[in-house]
């Protein structure tokens, strides 16, 4: 494991935001290195392990990089984030892989990013609850997915081996979110979506924080997923969950728009 004072990264640069209710918004990404979930969906496979290297863009907007070794220390991430100029942008999204798989370099680094400007952004794949409690209170929001076990898998899964429901871990881990200034509930869905495990999603998000904004997803065509799923099929959701929920939208992403990740 990093020590505290480094991290293990995949990437630092400057966007808009490319997904979510603050789509289209100035954002500086810190992309955080490894993660234990296989989303059938997932756009950044190159984040799944841990690599020797990353790449920090050299100048706000330029799409050009240098390339450092892992872990990178603290002090060089906080200057390479000053060299995009941190400050002018509205958001800093931790994302990853899964932030949260490396605690303490993330407390240490929204500790540092903290009062800087943007607001803290932690993008999650909601799992692990007790890694959220310590950065808790440095957040602006804390943005998690509800995966489906139609189209994700744990990685210590066996293939070809029934995918046991994320719900439970889940719905512990919004019971500690909804703490957080703002929390945004994503549900990726594609056409292997279930009408069962949707309902269970709902259920359990009703009954734990009815007031997040929830945010229906179709899913962008990449690796195992081929097809959009219908507009027929996301304004049937959307009435459903509304029927519930206080804060439900359907929103694309960005990316492919953009042309990039």
């Amino acid at each position: 494991m990093a020590p505290p004072c480094a991290a293990h990264l995949v990437e630092v640069f400057s966007s808009v935001q490319g997904e979510g209710p603050e789509v289209g918004t100035s954002t500086l990404f810190v992309r955080f290195a490894e993660c234990d979930l296989r989303c059938s969906w997932c756009d950044t496979p190159q984040s799944w392990l841990r690599r020797a290297r990353c790449r920090l863009e050299l100048e706000r907007g330029s799409c050009r990089f240098e390339v450092r070794e892992n872990p990178l220390p603290l002090a060089d991430l906080i200057a390479a984030a000053e060299r995009l100029e941190l400050a002018r942008h509205r958001w800093v999204s931790l994302t990853g892989g899964e932030p949260l798989l490396q605690p303490e370099a993330l407390v240490e680094l929204a500790r540092a990013l903290r009062g800087r400007g943007p607001g803290l952004w932690l993008e999650t794949h909601g799992l692990h609850a007790a890694a959220l409690g310590p950065v808790l209170p440095l957040l602006d929001c804390v943005s998690m997915d509800w995966k489906l076990a139609s189209d994700v898998r744990r990685e210590s899964d066996a293939k070809g081996a029934p995918v046991a429901p994320f719900h439970d871990a889940h719905e512990a881990f919004l019971a500690v979110a909804r703490a957080a200034p703002r929390v945004v509930v994503k549900l990726v869905i594609t056409p292997a979506s279930e009408d069962a495990e949707l309902d269970e999603a709902l259920e359990r998000i009703t009954r734990t924080h009815p007031d997040a904004c929830v945010l229906l997803q179709p899913v962008t065509p990449f690796g195992q997923v081929k097809q959009r799923p219908s507009a027929a099929r996301l304004l049937a959701l959307e009435r459903r969950f509304s029927r519930r929920l206080a804060d439900v939208r359907v929103i694309p992403q960005l990316h492919p728009v953009l042309g990039a990740l």
